[in-house]
């Protein structure tokens, strides 16, 4: 009976043995999850650490251009507070700068003579 094709297969596994082999395989997939939950937990750490550092100077750098600034403004104030005769000759003195300069420019217009 060495015909028999039956003879010659690998026995069959039994419902409880595959089932047995379904739950090793659940048990290491599980494993893995754990071990890819692990390593982004710690690489979700280092980038918070890493955003945490970036804020905290930029942070650090706003904080002082402000100072720096409201120290530069509250300078200027008091510079116009104690010389308010100095800040307005200033101006005028400007003033009188940009009203000579445009009537420098307009007079050495050639062309203005055409539109009137």
């Amino acid at each position: 009976m060495a015909d028999d094709p039956n003879e010659a297969a690998p026995p069959n596994k039994t419902q409880r043995e595959a089932q047995e082999d379904l739950e090793k395989q659940v048990a290491q997939l599980k494993r893995e999850i754990n071990k890819i939950n692990r390593t982004l937990a710690e690489r979700a750490e280092e980038v918070v650490e890493e955003a945490t550092g970036w804020y905290e100077g930029a942070a650090d750098s706003v904080s002082r251009t402000t100072q720096a600034l409201r120290k530069r403004a509250s300078t200027a104030s008091g510079v116009v507070q104690e010389n308010p005769g100095t800040v307005s000759s200033a101006f005028m003195l400007g003033a009188a700068v940009g009203l000579l300069l445009g009537l420098v420019l307009v007079a050495g217009d050639q062309r203005r003579d055409r539109w009137i």
